[in-house]
């Protein structure tokens, strides 16, 4: 399970942690807008989805660990392009790349894998620990980024040159590059004794995908888990938020960010396991509920409401709702009582829908934040985060009413 935990965060940290814990720094020295760079992540999605439907059925059919190991292997070669600070079309390009990375050999095989370890009546557990011990070691290496970043500004972050920022960013990257490869190596090692349900090699690839397309759990589960994720996404804008939205120090807001971080391994395990307890569509319903207060809160305020620790206690709130939710909505296959030899395929259908905001987050906020300058920008893309979190709300609500049938066959 460590090796589960260390791989689903380390291949992430190069599409995504140097983005939202640096992004001010990223569109200065890749000489990018904001929605330029929201452009070039779009084009992470739009690989992405492909990749999942795809990937999906592969999970059911290879052992995790080649799938993961390799994966890794790949999103790390990526990282040493990134270093080189490529512009917008290579940036597109690099995170299509990581579109396929990251996705195709890996995030089915890491779902399911994960399943298997939390058996019939332990899966907000195991999704509490895969996702808290994610958001842990996310949080230990955006801490230690942050110090190492500011560390190289002695004199302060506005009066260094762009040779340095660009300097101190290859570093994190660079960083990042090496924990990306050597985490695939552990992975390699480790995980030659996991036990899981695959398909016959000689089946058709797509040989469950009519029997998951018909389960309405599925469809529910896929509505949670875009809103969800909608959420998710956009917690990459707070940095830029609290830059441009209320004029804070670009440090304080890499601090504000990755305090937030800090929620997701204790929001993840504490909900995972009241889930156990009381039902994971119940405690996503909550979940939502609070994202509903937060995104209003940064929706409707303006700048009378812009300190620092207004921003920073709202966004640890926004933190343990976005993350706790992340330890919740896989959970559902069991509760929807999907068959575990199909639940590769499940994920890949729930998953090419669900991971659609990779495409349009960053390109909307982008857009919203380019063509209105201030705060109002901001305040627009919270209104929209919070239709979001309504409409997720009313189908986790939903997924409470399904009726109750015997458990999944594994």
């Amino acid at each position: 399970m460590l090796s589960l935990i260390m791989a689903g965060e380390a291949i992430f940290t190069l599409p995504y942690h140097v983005t939202r814990f640096f992004r001010p720094t990223v569109l200065e020295v890749f000489g990018l807008s904001a929605t330029e760079l929201g452009v070039a992540q779009a084009a992470y999605g739009v690989v992405a989805m492909g990749a999942y439907f795809f990937g999906g059925p592969l999970a059911d059919r290879f052992p995790a660990r080649k799938l993961l190991a390799l994966s890794l292997w790949l999103t790390a070669s990526g990282g040493l392009y990134l270093a080189t600070f490529p512009g917008y079309y290579g940036a597109m390009i690099v995170w299509g790349f990581f579109g396929l990375s990251t996705v195709l050999l890996f995030w089915a095989a890491l779902i399911k894998a994960t399943r298997s370890w939390g058996g019939i009546s332990n899966q907000g557990l195991a999704y509490g620990v895969l996702d808290g011990g994610r958001g842990l070691l996310a949080a230990v290496l955006a801490s230690l980024g942050v110090a190492l970043f500011s560390f190289a500004f002695p004199d302060g972050y506005d009066a260094a040159s762009v040779m340095a920022k660009r300097a101190a960013l290859q570093q994190i990257i660079w960083g990042y590059t090496a924990v990306t490869a050597l985490t695939g190596l552990i992975v390699w090692f480790t995980l030659r004794g996991l036990v899981e349900t695959t398909t016959s090699a000689q089946s058709p690839l797509f040989v469950h995908f009519w029997q998951v397309m018909r389960i309405p759990a599925v469809w529910l589960q896929t509505i949670v888990l875009v809103c969800a994720y909608t959420s998710y996404k956009a917690f990459d804008q707070y940095a830029l938020f609290a830059v441009r939205g209320h004029g804070i120090d670009e440090i304080e807001a890499a601090q504000i960010v990755t305090l937030g971080a800090w929620t997701r391994p204790i929001a993840a395990l504490i909900l995972g396991l009241m889930a156990d307890r009381f039902g994971v569509s119940k405690m996503t319903v909550v979940c939502f509920g609070i994202l509903i207060i937060s995104h209003s809160l940064f929706a409707f305020t303006g700048q009378a409401m812009g300190s620092f620790s207004f921003i920073l206690a709202n966004t640890v709130v926004t933190g343990i709702a976005i993350f706790g939710l992340r330890g919740l909505y896989f959970a559902l296959f069991e509760e929807g009582r999907i068959p575990l030899a199909m639940t590769g395929t499940a994920i890949g259908v729930v998953s090419v829908i669900g991971y659609t905001p990779d495409v349009y987050v960053a390109a909307v906020a982008g857009y919203l934040i380019d063509n209105n300058p201030g705060l109002l920008g901001f305040q627009k893309m919270f209104m929209c985060l919070l239709g979001t979190a309504l409409i997720g709300a009313i189908a986790a609500f939903a997924f409470t009413r399904l009726p109750k049938v015997a458990p999944a066959s594994r």
